[in-house]
């Protein structure tokens, strides 16, 4: 459970309070010649004391408060003691909130105030020895404010940073998963309304057909299904341990476009094939032969070719269809082109003389 914030400065308030009132009681004692601790002393130092309570609200002006009290005290003939410790804590503060610099004004303004007050009073311009123990305190103190104050921006930086990076990796796995879970259900749902529309046109006048189009709709929301099972399982476990896709599956794919009712020829061979650029052709592939399916107009033929050369690998995805305009980007071309994107390649896709196509270029390290 976290500590509220008033906790610790009314804690630190006490800390100091006790040790001030306990150090200037015993100076008293032991010192020869001290006078005693008056009430009046023990309410100066407590108040002194208590604008610790609030001077991370108000630190400029709670550090003259407490200067000016503190200094006072000094010179009002009371036993000495450790009061000087609220100032110090105020300056640092202040350093620490609103930087050296106004630190410095503030403290060298007071400086010069009391410098002032000691003119007044004694009228005399003598500089006393103990006035370079507070030029030292005074820069002392604010040097160690200014470490603090970086030290903290630095580690905020850091955690913001840290932060950030957490934010795009959750981003990029998000972006992942969501074109996992597009493609899977795309291409499935694809099919499946292809073949019911078969089942339903031919279920009067070819129950045979109509009995095969059934299966065909068993098979891929079997196969759907189950790839959305191991979707799932890598969400809950937060470990990558489904099967990567691959090309080597690519026959599936086309055979799932042949029972759509096209003719599918491949041209070229991938060849061996790293794994992230193996899952990305594979998944362009896919969601190539799904936009076929769904969106080209009376398309019967669609035409794979694989064009492996040192360096990469190019794979061609295109079909006959009639009148075919340039799409709007939706989920399926975003996809194809961020999944070309992350490997440094690039995905391009649009109507030509006779159908539509979908080229993509996967660079391959290591291969020249």
């Amino acid at each position: 459970m976290r500590r509220p914030p008033w906790a610790g400065r009314l804690a630190r308030t006490v800390v100091v309070g006790v040790f001030v009132l306990g150090a200037t009681s015993a100076s008293s004692r032991w010192q020869p010649g001290a006078s005693p601790l008056t009430p009046i002393g023990v309410a100066w130092l407590a108040a002194t004391v208590l604008t610790l309570l609030f001077v991370h609200r108000f630190p400029l002006t709670l550090f003259l408060v407490a200067a000016a009290s503190a200094f006072g005290y000094y010179f009002s003939g009371l036993p000495g003691g450790p009061v000087i410790l609220v100032p110090t804590i105020a300056l640092f503060v202040l350093t620490r909130q609103r930087g050296p610099r106004t630190a410095g004004i503030t403290g060298a303004s007071a400086l010069a105030a009391a410098y002032v007050v000691h003119v007044v009073t004694t009228r005399s311009f003598a500089v006393e020895a103990g006035v370079a123990f507070i030029v030292v305190w005074l820069v002392a103190v604010i040097g160690v404010g200014t470490a603090v104050r970086y030290q903290l921006d630095a580690l905020a930086a850091r955690r913001g940073q840290a932060d950030e990076h957490r934010h795009r990796l959750a981003e990029q796995e998000r972006l992942r998963i969501a074109r996992e879970v597009h493609d899977v259900v795309a291409h499935s749902l694809a099919m499946i309304n292809v073949q019911a529309g078969v089942a339903a046109h031919v279920a009067d006048r070819r129950p045979e057909q109509a009995k095969e189009a059934l299966l065909n709709i068993k098979a891929a929301s079997a196969s759907a299904l189950n790839d959305l099972r191991a979707t799932l399982a890598v969400l809950r476990s937060g470990e990558d341990k489904a099967p990567a896709p691959s090309l080597a599956q690519a026959g599936e794919l086309l055979d799932h476009a042949r029972d759509a009712g096209l003719t599918v020829e491949v041209h070229g061979e991938p060849g061996d094939l790293p794994a992230p650029v193996d899952a990305a052709a594979y998944r362009i592939l896919q969601e190539s032969l799904t936009n076929v399916v769904r969106h080209a107009d009376r398309p019967e033929h669609v035409d794979v070719r694989f064009d492996r050369r040192a360096g990469g690998l190019t794979m061609e995805v295109r079909d006959d269809g009639r009148g075919t305009a340039q799409p709007a980007p939706g989920h399926g071309l975003r996809g194809m082109g961020e999944r070309a994107a992350a490997l440094g390649g690039r995905c391009t896709a649009g109507p030509v003389d006779g159908g539509f196509e979908v080229r993509v270029e996967l660079p391959i390290e290591g291969e020249a």
